[in-house]
């Protein structure tokens, strides 16, 4: 009989345990199946790739929409061709203007549509737009893109948003979510224990032409203490070194030269490093350069040490930059 109990006990306790097991399986294959973003964090003031991810139907229906609601702040919202389906956007108004490559923009795409497949519920497939995190808004907070997942039978509306101090993952048709992160700005790092008052303004680039090896830097610096400083290096993450140069007109013929000293910085004064003037020359550029990207680099300073700095890449001949550029303080 003893036996007998054991037996029975050890049954239950086993189809507990598969309930339990199937439970949470389910439900973790729920929360995978949320429409979502691929990336869930992304800078302000860079560009930024949205790979909406689509893992199921409709209760075993094929999808034959997805439709995707663009929030505040993302801004120069460009969808991707996708093979089998048809795109559609809307425009309208933003609430404020925001600084672009291109301009002040006013309004922009604040809705894409795909429509087509279908995409069956055994498969899953991803829909992508580029887009740029305007630097107006504030990082350290969660922005979301609402997504409305249509099937031939029946709809899903991934479009709940959660209320101050919610857990989103107590929502039943949460909104693909996305954390932004403010630009980085001199010192933030930690690493850089120099102090010094210089204020790095516009950092830009130009987009380079196909095979080109070498790129020019410009930016803004304004020494706001008493004391002179100087700039007397740099880095540009894609490029294998990077020298300050400037050019000069010898008798109608602009030459370029190096400037081994760098650049003084004199107490309270501004210097601008700009085409046809003073500038950085990022040689061995291992990638090319895109317009509306942002590369990360470094300032070095005499005295104010090392300042990280995010380069804007501007179109190919653009004279200055359109948008206002990253701000960097070394305190």
């Amino acid at each position: 009989m003893v036996t007998h109990m054991h037996k029975r006990n050890f049954k239950r306790s086993m189809g507990f345990v598969s309930t339990v097991v199937l439970s949470l399986v389910a439900a973790a294959s729920l929360a995978k199946a949320h429409a979502v973003l691929e990336q869930r964090e992304a800078k302000t003031g860079a560009s930024y790739k949205a790979v909406v991810k689509i893992g199921h139907g409709c209760d075993g229906s094929a999808t034959t929409t997805v439709s995707v609601e663009i929030p505040e702040g993302v801004i120069g919202v460009k969808p991707m061709p996708k093979p089998g389906w048809t795109i559609s956007t809307e425009r309208a108004a933003y609430a404020r203007a925001y600084k672009h490559y291109h301009g002040d923009l006013t309004e922009g795409v604040r809705r894409i549509t795909w429509r087509g497949g279908p995409l069956p519920d055994d498969f899953y497939d991803e829909f992508v737009f580029s887009s740029f995190i305007a630097r107006e808004i504030p990082g350290d907070q969660t922005i979301y893109f609402p997504v409305t997942q249509t099937c031939e039978t029946g709809q899903l509306a991934w479009v709940e948003i959660p209320a101050a101090g919610q857990d989103a993952h107590a929502l039943k048709a949460p909104a693909a979510s996305l954390r932004l992160v403010a630009a980085k700005t001199a010192g933030a790092t930690g690493s850089t224990a120099p102090a010094g008052p210089i204020r790095v303004e516009q950092p830009w680039s130009r987009a380079t032409p196909g095979g080109a090896s070498v790129a020019a830097g410009y930016v803004k610096l304004t020494n706001t203490g008493k004391e002179p400083d100087r700039l007397t290096g740099a880095t540009f993450e894609r490029a294998k070194s990077v020298e300050i140069h400037t050019m000069t007109n010898d008798d109608g013929v602009m030459k370029m030269r190096q400037l081994p000293d760098g650049i003084e910085l004199p107490g309270g004064g501004t210097v601008e490093l700009k085409p046809g003037g003073q500038h950085l020359m990022m040689m061995g550029l291992t990638e090319g350069l895109k317009a509306g990207e942002s590369v990360n680099g470094k300032l070095t300073f005499e005295k104010a040490g090392s300042v990280d700095v995010t380069f804007a890449v501007a179109p190919l001949g653009a004279d200055a930059p359109a948008a206002s550029g990253h701000e960097h303080h070394q305190h």
